[in-house]
């Protein structure tokens, strides 16, 4: 590569990675960000949540500003927000300063993450443009993976502010790179407008449904604002998707949607990274509070998952290419499934190496298989007229995925803790004040804390038990995957295309 080549790669690696590694490195935060801010389970999941609201449902609206008004000037705009975010981040004093920055965070992001891949497809081309999208993967792959372990060092050594300082420096060097090396460009033929009002319904509909599940961990599911905001953010969906269906500038071209394999695709996905989200979600808490691990020892507890990913990543293509990609994709959410099973089964036991390896390791593997030719098959299940639409809409799905999944897995925590410590209090015929300390602490789970020993004890037992059912969740919605991909994915019609 020549010198110009090599610093549009290194801006894009970097600039990108900046997403990627804060959902990690913040899930390692969380517990440390609870302590201090005496929050509760519901408000620390927000701190995850509007994030990824934001970030996934305005992704396609960010990949269309890039064209339109220039992706070195969005992204540089996009890096420039997440940088002020994370300033904000870093001197929040509450939780709602905290979700505040966090939304600057969130757009910064939707603006950054796919103009830099837009870049690096008008960069490049021919085979210099597949070895650097090759590279944009394998580097981001690693960045994921070994960020996780510095942010456990830095809110060890620094504290949980520190996670959010590091973004400032990296960001101001993506800046300067970008400003110097990457050329502008944009899409001639982009459409004139924009589909504002497909992005606001979309945000909103979302927005409302997790609102909603988010508060029926402590307000029950009879509540009337839980109720109204589910049923209000599933209209609001509906109404998207006839406006998508009506509009020349759809963010959601309705047709894309005719390929069979790319519906059930997408469905895969969502089942898949609905397991994932809520599995590694509460694992750093369960880790941390419960066990007593670091951030940095939690971190590095993780490693696995993401090594058994790199690793049989780049032998995927190749198995699927021997096996058949319904194969492939029905065996690895299949493994991803075992090994949240496996998790579940033997968290309680005290040893990482019995207790939380086994699982992390296989699930990992699980993954590894199926990365690679799920976005293949992504690509190849799609008109070649929406090639870029596709990977949008299945990046955007995939964070969707989370989103609903940490709202959803908030719910059972705090359902299966409180049944558990309900039984516990019943059992020791606890006194009065002792049953006030548990209602006053039940939305902090495994941040509560009691000046009774044994009810401590059993508070920390109760929470593993919400982790156990988190886990078996998410074995069965990775199961629920494979079984999509196995009876939905038209082979012959993909060999064909």
């Amino acid at each position: 590569m020549r010198g110009r080549d090599t610093w549009v790669l290194v801006a894009t690696i970097v600039g990108s990675s900046l997403a990627f590694i804060d959902g990690a490195v913040v899930s390692l935060a969380l517990p440390e960000i609870q302590t201090e801010f005496h929050a509760s389970a519901g408000d620390v999941a927000w701190i995850v949540e509007l994030y990824t609201l934001v970030l996934g449902a305005l992704m396609l609206l960010g990949g269309a500003l890039g064209d339109r008004y220039g992706r070195k000037r969005v992204f540089i705009l996009g890096i420039a927000l997440f940088a002020l975010g994370s300033i904000g981040c870093a001197f929040a004093w509450s939780i709602p300063s905290m979700l505040f920055a966090r939304t600057f965070q969130a757009v910064g992001g939707m603006l950054f993450v796919p103009a830099s891949l837009a870049i690096l497809g008008d960069h490049f081309a021919g085979d210099a443009r597949g070895r650097a999208i090759a590279a944009w993967s394998a580097f981001g792959s690693l960045t994921s993976l070994l960020g996780p372990a510095l942010g456990g060092v830095l809110i060890d050594a620094f504290g949980w502010r520190s996670v959010f300082w590091i973004n400032v420096p990296l960001a101001a060097f993506v800046i300067v790179v970008a400003i110097r090396y990457v050329r502008e460009s944009r899409d001639d033929d982009a459409p004139r407008r924009l589909d504002w009002l497909g992005a606001a319904l979309g945000t909103a509909g979302l927005g409302a449904m997790t609102y909603g599940t988010i508060l029926a961990s402590t307000a029950g599911w009879r509540s009337f604002v839980v109720d109204a905001s589910v049923l209000g953010g599933a209209a609001l969906l509906v109404v998207f998707a006839i406006h998508e269906r009506r509009t020349r500038e759809a963010l959601v071209p309705p047709d894309i949607f005719q390929s069979h394999t790319f519906a059930v695709i997408n469905l895969a996905t969502l089942f898949l990274y609905g397991a994932l989200s809520a599995a590694l979600y509460e694992l750093p808490f369960v880790m941390i509070q419960a066990h007593g691990y670091s951030a940095l020892q939690a971190a590095l507890g993780m490693l696995p998952f993401g090594i058994s990913i790199i690793v049989l990543a780049r032998f995927a293509p190749g198995f699927a290419k021997r096996f058949g990609v319904r194969n492939i994709l029905t065996v690895g959410p299949a493994v991803v499934a075992v090994g949240f099973l496996v998790l579940g089964l033997l968290e309680p036991l005290p040893s990482y190496w019995l207790g939380f390896f086994p699982g992390i390791f296989i699930a990992g593997l699980g993954m590894g298989i199926t990365v690679a030719p799920l976005t293949t098959t992504v690509i190849n299940a799609a008109d070649p007229r929406h090639v870029g639409v596709a990977s949008g809409i299945n990046n955007a799905v995939s964070r969707i995925a989370g989103l609903l999944a940490v709202a959803a897995i908030t719910v059972l925590v705090t359902g299966l803790y409180w049944s558990s410590l309900q039984r516990s209090l019943d059992a020791m015929h606890a006194t009065p004040a002792m049953r006030a300390a548990a209602i006053a602490q039940r939305d902090r789970l495994g941040a509560a804390h009691f000046s009774n020993p044994v009810l401590q004890h059993d508070s920390i037992v109760a929470f593993e038990r919400g982790f156990v059912g988190v886990a078996f969740a998410s074995a069965i919605f990775a199961a629920l995957a494979a079984v999509a991909d196995r009876f939905g994915i038209d082979e012959a019609k993909l060999r064909a295309d």
